[in-house]
């Protein structure tokens, strides 16, 4: 379809107007009722060079493509993942279902991790990420004991043999009160070390105030990040994420501060509610929603196997609240292939179709595709990724699709995806590749 030449005109091309970047007041009035404009592209030396509304494009004598209305969105940012768990599903499945269920079968399972077993795992997640069309990812790394220097040193390796590929960033995931030991000093250690995002579970217990306090204080000693796992429940008396507002306005932290899940708050009553969403709102929070392993996990009964029953609500948090209070809300894909979420493909697509139907993002659309490029590119500091604009790098995602009900109808398994101007020919990495670990572990049971 893209001639491989360094210069070419994609022409009748629709793209969704909020991703792309220094839109003029012409192509962002040019947007029909579901946000999406017609225009040509072009590409030059791996660059998008101009983009004009369709018809308005000079003749040249480079190549030209009519996509005939088909369109094209920026290639996507997963900001939320964990890729040293992923797919050991086959070797550690969560027999029940819950999630403490899941956390049992993955620290055994963590304790015959090994250097090689994390790369491969990990790289296979980013071989499926990089053929669906992602280009930036944040993971986080379970953090303690041994693990800190396997996972690390693991991460280091694939973020250096992939830094032209993908952008690839790591955070610390250890309980809150890890920080209060000497263990825990290591650990930071290892995070400034490896440029790393300070990181952890905040969870309700005696000690929380004194373990947020003392992750701040590191935080602003050593000029870094933060990135939390909050709430990830559904009791109403879980606020660890109004803690964490009011720690960041207390300690006027700088930095980018993000959570992830907050699913207690869906659950709270509306002075909560209210109160907290003015608190994340005034902290310049960041809120992650994972919309499958939360559907997954939240809300599913322990004796499911004995006495079946329906699971009365969804997981997610309150994102329509939250974005109309002005707080920056993303998604992601959270787990994969692992006791957490027993599916999933590390593919950005997935995420968005599956927010959409579980978070009733359509009627209108509006800007919601910038939680799945733009936004989270932006609480990851990537200002040039996510989205679509004049010089900025030609890395994007053709879709036979026309409008949104027709990509989120299907698969979508024929998309294009291009990085710098050209089409990508990676294919998606084979199951087999990782069966010796599935099987040599089991034999060991």
């Amino acid at each position: 379809m893209i001639p491989n030449t360094s210069g070419y005109w994609l022409k009748n091309v629709r793209v969704p107007v909020c991703v792309l970047k220094d839109k003029n007041e012409a192509i962002a009035n040019s947007a029909n009722q579901d946000g999406m404009t017609l225009v040509d592209v072009k590409i030059a030396s791996g660059l998008f060079e101009k983009i004009v509304i369709a018809g308005q494009s000079e003749s040249d004598s480079i190549p030209t493509v009519d996509l005939q209305g088909k369109q094209i969105w920026p290639c996507f940012v997963d900001v939320h993942t964990h890729l040293d768990k992923g797919h050991i599903w086959e070797r550690s499945p969560n027999q029940k279902g819950t999630f403490n269920d899941a956390l049992t079968a993955t620290f055994k399972d963590e304790e015959i991790w090994t250097a090689e077993d994390i790369y491969r795992r990990m790289e296979f997640g980013l071989k499926c990420s990089y053929v669906h069309g992602t280009k930036a990812i944040r993971t986080h790394l379970d953090s303690s004991g041994r693990l800190i220097d396997l996972s690390w040193d693991a991460f280091k390796t694939l973020r250096k043999q992939w830094e032209n590929r993908l952008i690839l960033q790591a955070v610390a995931l250890a309980s809150l009160d890890y920080y209060l030991t000497p263990e825990g000093e290591k650990l930071v250690n290892k995070i400034s070390e490896s440029g790393g995002i300070l990181g952890g579970v905040a969870y309700m217990n005696p000690d929380l105030d004194q373990q947020i306090d003392r992750v701040f204080e590191i935080a602003k000693e050593r000029k870094l990040n933060l990135d939390f796992h909050v709430d990830e429940n559904g009791e109403i008396e879980s606020i660890c994420l109004q803690k964490i507002a009011e720690a960041t306005l207390k300690y006027k932290f700088e930095g980018q501060i993000v959570c992830g899940h907050c699913c207690s708050l869906a659950v709270q009553p509306d002075d909560v509610v209210q109160q907290t969403l003015k608190l994340v709102k005034s902290a310049g929070i960041g809120v992650v929603s994972l919309p499958m392993c939360n559907l997954y996990l939240q809300d599913r009964q322990s004796d499911q196997s004995q006495s079946p029953k329906t699971p009365h609500w969804r997981g997610t948090t309150l994102v329509h609240e939250l974005k109309k209070t002005g707080v920056p809300v993303t998604f992601a894909s959270d787990n994969c292939r692992d006791p957490f979420y027993g599916f999933g493909d590390h593919d950005g697509l997935e995420v968005f179709k599956m927010a959409v139907r579980i978070c009733h993002l359509d009627r209108p659309f509006e800007d919601w595709l910038c939680s799945v490029t733009t936004t989270p590119a932006d609480l990851m500091g990537l200002s040039d990724v996510g989205r679509i604009g004049v010089g900025l790098p030609a890395d994007f995602i053709i879709f036979k699709g026309r409008y949104f009900s027709e990509i989120l109808s299907r698969q979508q398994s024929d998309r294009i995806v291009v990085r710098n101007g050209k089409i990508l020919e990676d294919n998606l990495p084979d199951y087999s590749e990782l069966d010796d670990l599935i099987f040599d572990f089991q034999s060991d049971l």
